[in-house]
């Protein structure tokens, strides 16, 4: 099972036993965290480019290759993907480059399966 398989059976299994043991505070912030990437005045397309800029900035592994996997449903190129990494180098500085690292070693497998400019 390549990592992306491995990523999403592990989010989508985690995220299941967190909602059924969780707290009602649990269960609003995961609402809250779905609910703001919805169509807005912001496309959702737009949105979760702007996901993945605060995820490399933040140095979230995880949440990085779910913001490249929706980035890529929603139709972002991969030349648009490196730009939006470019600023979020810009923003978090060297400290973003292991990061920026693995992001495009995800970004190379998904383009093994599914080939983009």
């Amino acid at each position: 099972m390549g990592e992306k398989n491995q990523f999403e059976a592990f989010r989508s299994a985690m995220n299941r036993r967190i909602l059924e043991t969780g707290s009602l505070s649990t269960r609003r912030f995961f609402h809250l965290d779905s609910q703001v990437y919805e169509e807005g005045e912001l496309p959702r397309k737009t949105k979760e480019l702007l996901g993945l800029v605060a995820s490399l900035v933040l140095r979230c592994d995880d949440c990085v290759k779910y913001h490249l996997l929706e980035c890529r449903k929603e139709g972002w190129s991969r030349t648009a993907i490196m730009e939006a990494c470019d600023i979020a180098l810009v923003v978090g500085g060297s400290i973003v480059i292991p990061a920026f690292r693995r992001a495009v070693a995800f970004l190379d497998e998904l383009d093994e399966e599914e080939p983009r400019l």
